[in-house]
């Protein structure tokens, strides 16, 4: 008899999902059609598309190199995982600490069950995978795995990179956001990027709308002080809420220019 609630079971290749669009623009294979249309659509208006979403990631691993190697950070809840690619938050970590603790939350079953398969911790570390909503904190602040994981009376690195601007106004994003961060302990840190419109023609505005609204896309990019305000009584690292690629770019990198990528990063410890 088959399990109707599968992973396998449970995924609606009919209906766009955010983390396959996204492995889509980053030359993955986890997606399936509609997916792939609706990043077509989409790249249509924003021929930079894929661009951003390789300078989104190339701001995850900056941030977990810094937080690995420079803070000493050593356990990390990434929220809103994504497929996996190359450079994953445990493996950036575990390259700097091997004994690093990871726990990956998504609310896709196909990301999930290619994290299970792919996501290998080092033998001296450690890795959970955790199918929850980020609109639900509670439900990933009380799953067991995660206590079995991290120990949240020490410090964690908290990944929300490109998720918030899924979740809309009405859906509490400032709260999802302070519930988690209240739950960890001072010495923490958060990562964060989120998509903006700041800068972009209005024509081009209204053709992202019209193509995320053709696929079924429910997103809501937000202003550079829409964004800091979840910095609030956080401590900005420099240098504070900027363009991904300005975030610490590595000597000799080229930094793009922002309206290219139209999305803001920044790092910040919790007192």
């Amino acid at each position: 008899m088959s399990d109707t609630t599968s992973p396998v079971n449970k995924i609606d290749t009919s209906v766009v999902h955010p983390a396959r669009r996204y492995n889509y623009w980053l030359g993955g294979k986890d997606n399936f059609a509609v997916d792939r249309e609706s990043g077509d659509q989409v790249a249509a208006v924003f021929p930079t598309a894929m661009q951003a979403a390789r300078e989104n990631r190339r701001f995850l691993q900056r941030a977990v190199g810094f937080l690995a190697g420079e803070v000493g950070i050593r356990q990390f809840l990434d929220i809103g995982t994504g497929l996996p690619t190359a450079d994953n938050t445990h493996e950036v970590a575990q390259r700097i600490a091997p004994q690093s603790r990871i726990v990956y939350v998504d609310n896709d079953p196909l990301v999930m069950a290619h994290a299970r398969a792919l996501l290998t911790s080092s033998p001296e570390g450690k890795g959970a995978y955790i199918e929850r909503d980020l609109r639900d904190p509670a439900s990933i602040l009380d799953a067991p795995e995660l206590h079995d994981t991290l120990d949240l009376r020490e410090p964690v690195g908290l990944m929300l990179v490109a998720i918030l601007h899924f979740v809309r106004d009405f859906e509490d994003p400032y709260g999802v956001v302070a519930r988690v961060v209240d739950a960890l302990p001072s010495g923490s840190y958060v990562v964060m990027s989120h998509g903006t419109y700041d800068g972009v023609p209005a024509a081009t505005v209204a053709a992202l709308e019209h193509a995320n609204a053709a696929s079924g896309g429910q997103s809501r990019p937000r202003s550079r002080d829409e964004f800091a305000r979840f910095f609030t009584d956080l401590e900005l690292v420099d240098p504070g809420v900027v363009p991904v690629g300005e975030w610490r770019p590595a000597p000799g990198d080229r930094v793009p220019d922002p309206l290219d990528i139209c999305m803001y990063g920044a790092v910040a410890r919790i007192p």
